[in-house]
């Protein structure tokens, strides 16, 4: 069975996927990514996330397919599991706007559609921080790749100062998860990442800072990893 075919398999069964409502955020976020990509370093920074991708890659929560874009030719077919109605439709119709062939799924990053061993790749682009059990989704990433499938992730982290930490921790315990898709600031998702049985190829810390409102989310890591051959 391929990725795709298990795709269908799993879209029938279920239905209607694992659908997210959370709508005045995605319309928050879909604007404010277009800015972050174009004004503020973004894509430079996700292009090379998604260099040397090729074949058959999952980006998990693509929101607006802003990343569509910049994934390189060699890949030859994106699936982009995105659980959020508004977001999905944006999804989809920036998919129509690139060469590469891209199917937009409803699904959740916990409860991949696809086949064991099935995939070249798989994208983490800030998502991470928002469902709600991280290690479930690394698990199904790890599961749903060859041996020797590549990992690639750009994800906001728990900050390495005590002073960073402190306004993460204001924040997660005020309004920000809820204002913000239920994100918490203060995860560590290289630890889960290696937690998760991946082997770390290449990583990079650096601080982004977007806008104002987003100083409890500055820490950043970029990298990629891979599934043990």
């Amino acid at each position: 069975m391929t990725a795709a075919d298990a795709s269908a398999e799993s879209r029938d069964a279920t239905g209607s996927g694992g659908t997210v409502d959370h709508p005045l955020f995605a319309r928050f976020m879909a604007y404010f990514a277009e800015r972050v990509e174009e004004r503020r370093g973004g894509r430079e920074r996700r292009e090379r996330m998604l260099a040397g991708l090729t074949g058959e890659v999952c980006e998990v929560g693509p929101g607006s397919g802003v990343s569509f874009r910049s994934y390189p030719s060699a890949v030859t077919r994106l699936h982009a599991v995105e659980p959020e109605a508004h977001m999905r439709e944006l999804s989809r119709r920036a998919a129509e706007k690139v060469a590469i062939e891209v199917e937009v799924i409803d699904a959740l990053g916990d409860d991949l559609p696809f086949a064991d061993s099935s995939l070249d790749g798989v994208v983490f682009p800030a998502v991470l921080c928002s469902i709600p059990e991280p290690a479930a989704a690394l698990a199904e990433a790890r599961r749903v790749l060859r041996p020797g499938g590549t990992l690639r992730f750009f994800e906001h982290v728990v900050s390495p100062r005590a002073s960073g930490r402190a306004i993460q921790r204001a924040a997660k315990e005020t309004l920000w998860p809820r204002v913000f898709g239920g994100c918490d600031p203060m995860r560590d998702t290289e630890a889960a990442i290696r937690g998760a049985g991946f082997e770390i190829d290449w990583i990079e810390r650096f601080t982004f800072v977007a806008a104002p409102v987003s100083i409890p989310v500055a820490p950043h890591i970029l990298g990629a990893a891979r599934k043990p051959a």
